[in-house]
């Protein structure tokens, strides 16, 4: 095969592209040139801590949004890869919602059985991809961190891999340029020791609202106030702990709320999301979507319809994950090596997306939610040959997380949950995740099981 294949991001999307076409290169067949271009100076994404924020050693925004003490904030059952299984890579089964250090080393585990290391350009962020309509080729111009030099390249095909949680969305609230505390985005959130004895307030209910007051909270902040637009996530927060209406504005040291009420406060921090921000395309390329279950333009969620020999793999926002990634890549590859084949009529592109955008509209809960993407996940999987798996056992753990969130928010990743892959239980974390402040990968496997 003649093709040449650009892929942006060596993260879990990435990383799961180049596994699906080294998967088809193993059985014998036969696969394109794979050029893969990272920014950073290893693999994993944002599952690749680093202590920089703002910009990196070489002027570049930083990627990550990893912060130190992350523990997995769902069970890992309904993640895990359906053709590398936590117990495989670690040798038994261990607890169901391990640590960032755990997590990252289980990705690198099934990448360290491959050689795919070689077609991955590390520092080299990419500066723009053009396509041509006449010979339909792409020119990615990217930049060799390490020599200082910009160079263009062409591709038959690109695959956008490179996340959307990394360019934060910031909103402007009254007096926050008058405000003496110290404001910053969840990207930008590193420790949770900064703000022990502080009095808190998180703007946001998303996910990292949940879990960076909850580590804030672990790691002995004064107090946590949680400002909702909408509505409060409705936990069971400890004493310390309080949901109020959203933001009006803020003094030198005082947050006012919409209802009148106030309260001084020491640090603010945006759980406000992030951008699908992809400053390297044009236009005519350029993903433009929110963050939801149903990309815009993105055919099977990750074919671009304006220009089908673009991809983008991970853009949804996620109850599953690496699992998903993966069959993503799988059907991605096999669109590429022909095994697979889209309509070529646009209408019928933009047909699939609009059926799914409606379906997604019609959900009326965060389980039917579950059940939306399980079900995507497993269309994609029924179309490749990636190891089938039981999509109805990892909704459920899902849903049982849910329901042990409810019963208790700093207890639920005490539970154990079954291994959909293995079958076998997982065992309770040695210690209660309220008290283990060592979230390191030797301290964490000290389980026996």
């Amino acid at each position: 095969m003649n093709k040449r294949i650009a892929i942006i991001g060596a993260g879990p999307s990435g990383l799961a592209q180049m596994r699906a076409f080294h998967s088809a290169a193993a059985k014998g067949e036969d696969i394109p040139e794979i050029v893969c271009f990272e920014k950073q100076s290893n693999w994993g994404g944002l599952w690749n801590y680093t202590w920089r924020t703002g910009l990196d050693e070489y002027g570049e925004p930083v990627h990550g949004s990893m912060y130190r003490y992350l523990w997995s904030n769902g069970p890992k059952e309904g993640l895990e890869f359906a053709d590398y299984t936590f117990e495989e890579h670690f040798g038994k089964q261990i607890a169901s919602f391990p640590p960032r250090a755990v997590l990252y080393d289980y990705i690198e585990g099934r990448i360290n059985k491959t050689s795919i290391r070689d077609w991955i350009r590390f520092n080299s962020p990419v500066r723009n991809i053009q396509h041509d309509a006449d010979t339909k080729k792409f020119t990615v111009t990217a930049h060799d961190q390490l020599k200082d030099s910009t160079y263009s390249e062409e591709f038959d095909q690109v695959v956008v891999a490179s996340g959307h949680f990394s360019t934060p969305n910031v909103p402007y609230y009254e007096g926050f340029e008058s405000y003496n505390g110290r404001i910053l985005h969840a990207h930008d959130f590193r420790d949770a020791r900064e703000f022990k004895n502080m009095d808190i307030l998180i703007l946001g209910t998303s996910y990292s609202a949940e879990d960076i007051g909850s580590q804030c909270w672990k790691y002995g902040c004064k107090s946590v106030t949680v400002a909702h637009r909408t509505a409060p996530m409705g936990f069971d927060w400890p004493d310390n702990w309080e949901e109020v209406p959203a933001l009006k504005s803020v003094s030198e040291d005082t947050a006012t709320f919409i209802d009148g009420k106030t309260k001084k406060i020491d640090a603010i921090i945006l759980c406000t999301g992030y951008q699908h921000f992809f400053n390297f395309l044009p236009d005519d390329l350029r993903l433009k979507t929110t963050n939801r279950l149903a990309t815009a333009d993105l055919y099977k969620g990750v074919a671009y319809v304006h220009n089908p020999d673009l991809f983008y793999i991970g853009m949804q926002d996620q109850w599953f994950s690496f699992n998903m990634f993966d069959a993503q890549a799988w059907y991605v590859r096999d669109v590429i090596l022909g095994k697979i084949s889209m309509p070529s009529n646009k209408d019928d592109l933009v047909k699939d997306i609009n059926d799914r955008v409606a379906a997604e509209d019609a959900i009326e809960d965060d389980y039917g939610a579950i059940a939306y993407q399980g079900a995507y996940v497993g269309e994609l999987i029924d179309e490749t040959d990636y190891p089938s798996f039981d999509i109805d056992g990892a909704c459920q753990a899902f849903y049982d997380w849910k329901k042990n969130k409810y019963k208790g928010i700093m207890t639920f990743r005490d539970n154990p949950h079954k291994s959909i892959m293995t079958g076998s239980m997982a065992p309770v974390h040695h210690t209660p995740w309220k008290d283990a402040l060592d979230d390191s990968l030797d301290c964490y496997m000290e389980n026996d099981v």
